[in-house]
């Protein structure tokens, strides 16, 4: 397939290399691919410069948002930052039009002078907006209504969403929402295609409120078990 990647961070590369390897043509989408392409330092999450990721992936082709999103055959992964993606993904509407979207960003809010002062390597922890009465999923919904919108992947680090067997041999649990039964089994053929056996369907996009607000509890984990340390949850039936 052609597949697009809407951004350029550590989780969008995981799933960059990946794609690539399982042998789709994968089209990266980033605001400004000259600007991304200039970059030589570290991002805020200490991700290198996207131009040498680009270069150990031939074949990988870098556009704008939208272009990328139009070079796609029918499915596109979100991996645009929370704050900035409703209006990222809005600008481009009509090269998303009847596509399927993965949407695994968490709707976090980093600003030191409204944070809570929960200590992280990054500072503080940041919080959440949207939380508890509505959702960055089905904000995009609502701002495409004629793109078919997936909240998954967000409940585990993006590189244990590309390589499950990483831990625990891969029995945990993986979680998808959404209002399109086609589009969920197409997340659901992708997600096998990466390893998982364990996918639990959460129903309408509603789901994914839960699904954001987990990442605290993620990040609490984390935090107990020690910097990172990698690990995942398992549904036990």
């Amino acid at each position: 397939m052609k597949i697009a990647v809407l951004g350029t961070g550590g989780g969008a590369r995981a799933h960059i290399a990946k794609l690539a390897e399982l042998g789709h043509e994968v089209h990266v989408g980033t605001r400004d691919p000259q600007a991304t392409l200039a970059r030589t330092e570290p991002d805020m999450m200490g991700t290198g410069p996207f131009k040498e990721f680009l270069a150990a992936h031939p074949g990988v082709a870098l556009h704008t948002f939208g272009d990328a999103a139009a070079a796609s055959d029918g499915l596109v992964i979100n991996g645009i930052d929370g704050h900035n993606a409703v209006a990222a993904l809005s600008a481009i509407a009509d090269q998303l039009a009847g596509k399927t979207l993965i949407d695994y960003a968490v709707p976090y809010i980093y600003n030191p002078d409204i944070e809570r002062p929960w200590p992280t390597p990054w500072g503080v922890n940041p919080i959440l907006d949207p939380c508890d009465s509505d959702s960055l999923g089905e904000q995009i919904q609502r701002a495409l209504p004629r793109t078919k919108v997936v909240k998954a992947f967000v409940t585990q680090e993006q590189a244990t969403v590309v390589n499950p067997q990483a831990i625990g041999g891969g029995e945990h649990t993986m979680f998808v929402a959404g209002e399109d039964a086609d589009a969920k089994q197409q997340t659901t053929e992708l997600l096998k295609a990466y390893g998982w056996t364990d996918i639990l369907d959460l129903g309408p996009l509603v789901a994914a409120r839960g699904m954001e607000m987990y990442a605290h509890m993620h990040g609490a984990i984390g935090f107990a078990l020690g910097f990172g340390t990698h690990f995942s949850i398992k549904v036990i039936r």
